[in-house]
């Protein structure tokens, strides 16, 4: 008889440590890139694309962005769901090269945090 008094006066603790499901978050299946890069010139802030390279390095991690255009516009996107601390890097023949500082992308808990990154390229 002990025991099952014993079971009944502790089941309102052993109730309130299960877990609540109410907290579940539920995560997309796409992919998120980490990171969103956006190129003009620095003159005429015309949106550069074409013969533009953007590379991110993190530590021996090296990625080549790809362009994804749009109708007006055009973002360097990579990192897909990768944190780091990344610099990026603009080249484009005929402008001074850009070379980014420290770039952070980090994550919850389902994705990475886009980072954004307007870069206006100087001509020579």
């Amino acid at each position: 008889m002990k025991k099952i008094f014993l079971i009944v006066a502790c089941m309102p603790f052993l109730l309130a440590m299960t877990c609540d499901d109410d907290d579940q978050v539920i995560c997309t299946q796409e992919a998120k890139a980490g990171l969103n890069i956006t190129v003009k010139d620095a003159v005429t802030n015309v949106i550069l694309s074409t013969g533009v390279t953007v590379t991110a390095q993190d530590g021996m991690y090296t990625e080549t962005l790809e362009v994804l255009d749009g109708d007006d516009s055009a973002v360097f996107i990579g990192a897909w769901e990768r944190q780091g601390t990344y610099i990026v890097t603009v080249s484009k023949e005929g402008y001074q090269t850009f070379i980014s500082s420290p770039i952070q992308v980090t994550a919850d808990e389902c994705h990475v945090i886009p980072q954004l990154l307007n870069v206006a390229l100087q001509p020579n």
